[in-house]
C-alpha cells in the first residue's frame, strides 16, 4: 500500500502553485517509484480564503480558480484565516509553507512551522526567515516530535545545498563560501552591461515576476545576507542573523560604472560570501568587481552560483541557471520525498 501523506498548504502563491502543479503531474510517479501518494486537506491564502476538506481538495480547480480571482469556498469547509488556527482545524501529515519572507524576526511563518510540528506534522518551507531565526527551535522540536523540518528551497531555489551536506558529505567542515544568491540583482547587473538604465532593468525585472514592486529588499542586500546567515547557521553551525552581516546593496552603482567595468573586461556582481576565521565568522554582501577569471563572471540573468570551501575538498561550486517557480517548487518536492522517506 502507497504510504498516503494529507498535506496543507500555507500560501498559494507562485511557489506553491508550481507545486500543486509538479504534484498533480508526477502523482503516478510518486506512487510508482516511491510509494507516496498525496492528499490535499488544507488551503489558506493571503487573498482567496482558506478552506479544509479531509477527503482531499481538488488541486486543479483550486488552481482554476486562485487564476480567475476568485475564492476557495467552494472547494470545502471554510477554514480559519489565522493560520495557527488553521492548522488546529484539521488533520495533516506535512505542512508545504511559502509565505513571504520577514528578515527581521522570521514570523508569522516561524510560528507556523512550530504550530505545525507540534501537532505532529513534518514541516516543509521555501521560506529564509525561520531557517535563520527559528533553526534550531525548529530542527529540535521536529527531532523531539519525530518528524522533520526541512528547507532545501530556501536559499538557492531547487539546488541541491542543504542535502548535499546533509546525504552526501559526512564529516566535511565548512570553511568558506563565496557566489551569487540574489536573481534579481544579477538580472539587473547583466541587462545594464548591454545599455539599459537601472530604471529599465528593474522595470523589466518587475515585468517579468522577479522583482517585487518594492524591490528594496534584493537592491539593498538583504534578500542576500539572509542567505548568506542561513547558510552559515546552518552549514557552519555559527547562528547567525542578517543584520550582523555586513552588507551593502547595487542602489550606489551607475550605468557609467557598469558600464566602465564591462570596456575593461570585468562585472559587477553582488557577491555574498562568509569565511571562519580566529575570532568567528566574517560574512559580507558587497558589490565586488570580477574578472574572466572568477567564477561568478559567467553567471548571468537569473542564474546563480556559490563556491563552497571544505576541509576536505578545496573547491566545489554549485551554479542554478535560470531558476524560477518551478524549480523552487522542485525543492519542496524533494523535501517532501524525504520527509515520507521515500530517500
Amino acid at each position: 500500500m502507497p504510504n498516503e501523506l494529507r498535506l496543507a498548504f500555507i500560501g498559494l502563491g507562485n511557489v506553491a502553485r508550481a507545486l500543486a502543479r509538479l504534484l498533480l503531474a508526477k502523482g503516478p510517479l510518486l506512487e510508482e517509484r516511491y510509494g507516496v501518494r498525496t492528499r490535499s486537506v488544507g488551503l489558506l491564502t493571503g487573498r482567496h480564503g482558506a478552506v479544509v476538506h479531509p477527503a482531499g481538495l481538488d488541486l486543479e480547480r483550486a488552481l482554476s480558480l486562485v487564476a480567475s480571482g476568485q475564492g476557495l469556498e467552494a472547494l470545502g469547509l471554510p477554514a480559519p484565516s489565522d493560520g495557527i488556527e488553521f492548522l488546529h482545524a484539521l488533520e495533516a501529515d506535512v505542512l508545504l509553507e511559502s509565505i513571504p519572507v520577514n528578515y527581521a524576526t522570521g514570523q508569522p511563518a516561524l510560528g507556523y512551522l512550530q504550530a505545525a510540528l507540534q501537532r505532529g506534522m513534518h514541516a516543509i518551507t521555501a521560506n529564509k526567515g525561520p531557517v535563520v531565526h527559528g533553526y534550531r527551535l525548529l530542527t529540535d522540536l521536529a527531532r523531539r516530535r519525530g518528524r522533520r523540518f526541512l528547507f532545501e528551497s530556501a536559499v538557492m531555489d531547487g539546488a541541491p545545498i542543504f542535502s548535499l551536506w546533509r546525504e552526501t558529505m559526512p564529516a566535511a567542515e565548512l570553511t568558506s563560501f563565496r557566489g551569487i544568491l540574489n536573481s534579481t540583482t544579477n538580472l539587473i547587473l547583466t541587462r545594464m552591461e548591454a545599455g539599459e538604465s537601472y530604471a529599465q532593468a528593474l522595470a523589466y525585472a518587475q515585468s517579468i515576476g522577479i522583482a517585487e514592486t518594492d524591490p528594496s529588499g534584493d537592491i539593498l542586500g538583504w534578500d542576500a545576507a539572509v542567505k548568506v546567515a542561513a547558510l552559515v547557521t546552518v552549514l557552519m553551525d555559527t547562528p547567525l542573523t542578517p543584520d550582523r552581516v555586513e552588507r551593502r546593496g547595487i542602489d550606489g552603482l551607475k550605468l557609467d560604472d557598469v558600464l566602465a567595468a564591462a570596456r575593461r573586461g570585468r562585472r559587477w556582481k553582488l557577491v555574498c560570501s562568509a569565511v571562519r576565521t580566529g575570532s568567528g565568522i566574517l560574512a559580507r554582501v558587497e558589490p565586488e568587481l570580477v574578472d574572466a577569471a572568477d567564477p561568478l563572471f559567467t553567471v548571468t540573468g537569473t542564474s546563480s552560483a556559490v563556491t563552497f570551501t571544505t576541509d576536505v575538498l578545496p573547491s566545489l561550486t554549485i551554479t542554478e541557471g535560470n531558476p524560477g517557480p518551478e524549480t523552487t517548487a522542485y525543492g519542496m518536492l524533494a523535501d517532501l520525498l524525504r520527509a515520507a522517506g521515500a530517500l
